[in-house]
């Protein structure tokens, strides 16, 4: 196992872990195996340092040219040590944490067969150039529902202060034990990227964590460079803001974040599970609406939630030009805090990619 669990005296959940050493299980197995791990918690075995071209990267993938990821000086300003990531750049190290949670714990479900139905993104703080992120990782629910399993894994990620940073839910529907077509996995094994030999990688954290017991890290809001609440009313639109997306950002942003799903890049493997066409990733249109967000807010930094339910995919073009329109309001606005929610929309040629979109703000 590549990450360091924590030490359970559950017999229950030792059993799940080595519940499948004697061959492959069925769907039912996989299921009772999965629930029985219901509350394991465990670290990720190595920090991930955050770059300064990282966060360029992953700004430019989701097409955000707010100044706090790009020029010191004007994070500064904003009342920032130094560049600070956009709120959605926790993918990069959410998608290795969620990897080596269903390669090394929950186990017998396909990546191709894991679908992400909702992102909840809690921040402590802002993530920023040089943060040293050490990520717990957890599973907190676990049901099943018309032959589909639905889990719900969460992270709690911290800096090398021992400070919360982010606190993020992601919920995903996953179906186990399912017969894949011989023909899809050669065509996988033809596009998906190979590699030679997988190289070592030392274990630079160590845990388990006494934090494993303590309640959630608390949320303290911090307005940054925000707008005056006082110039702001119920129900007042945010400026439309249509963002192009074409196969070349899609594997951009595949590269960037470390998605290797060849639904985001690959026509052929696109067609084969059913789909009309290759797929923007649910994250990657998620920053998109970030980006927007954070340009009338003034800072994204003073965006202390951010939560969305993904419905419809976005489909992008082999040779071409998807457009996906942002927009949005003002839902509700406390005067005692200072603080306002704002609904989000993203549709493409009319038809809803979120069924649920906001950001929680807290404002000057």
């Amino acid at each position: 196992m590549t990450a360091v669990a924590e030490q359970m005296d559950d017999a229950a959940v030792d059993a799940a872990l080595a519940a499948d050493e004697s061959g492959a299980l069925t769907a039912e197995q996989v299921a009772e195996r999965t629930a029985a791990l219901v509350g394991f918690k465990y670290t990720v075995d190595d920090y991930y340092e955050v770059g300064r071209q990282e966060i360029r990267k992953h700004a430019r993938a989701v097409q955000d040219s707010h100044p706090v990821f790009w020029d010191e000086a004007a994070a500064r300003a904003l009342g920032h040590d130094t560049l600070i990531a956009a709120p959605t750049f926790v993918s990069v190290l959410g998608l290795t944490a969620q990897r080596r949670l269903f390669e090394d714990i929950i186990t017998g479900y396909d990546a191709w067969q894991i679908m992400q139905t909702d992102q909840r993104l809690v921040f402590h703080r802002p993530i920023q150039l040089g943060d040293q992120l050490v990520c717990d990782v957890s599973l907190e629910s676990f049901r099943r529902s018309m032959g589909a399993d639905l889990l719900v894994t969460k992270n709690v990620i911290w800096n090398q202060h021992e400070e919360p940073v982010m606190t993020t839910y992601t919920s995903v529907v996953a179906r186990a034990a399912v017969q894949v077509d011989e023909d899809l996995l050669a065509k996988l094994g033809q596009v998906m990227m190979q590699i030679d030999v997988e190289p070592a990688i030392g274990r630079t954290v160590h845990g388990p964590f006494a934090r494993y017991k303590r309640p959630d890290p608390v949320v303290a809001p911090r307005p940054y460079g925000a707008i005056d609440f006082d110039t702001l009313r119920v129900g007042q639109e945010l400026p439309v803001v249509t963002k192009p997306l074409t196969l070349g950002n899609l594997v951009n942003y595949a590269g960037v974040a470390g998605d290797p799903n060849p639904i985001h890049f690959s026509p052929e493997v696109a067609a084969m599970v059913g789909l009309d066409g290759v797929v923007a990733h649910g994250m990657q249109t998620m920053g998109l609406g970030a980006a927007v967000i954070g340009a009338f807010v003034g800072d994204p930094a003073a965006i202390y939630e951010y939560n969305v339910r993904f419905t419809s995919p976005v489909y992008v073009p082999a040779v071409g030009t998807a457009h996906v329109d942002f927009g949005g309001k003002i839902k509700s606005l406390d005067p005692e805090t200072r603080r306002g929610v704002i609904a989000l929309v993203g549709t493409q040629s009319g038809r809803k990619i979120f069924g649920r979109a906001q950001a929680l703000v807290q404002f000057n």
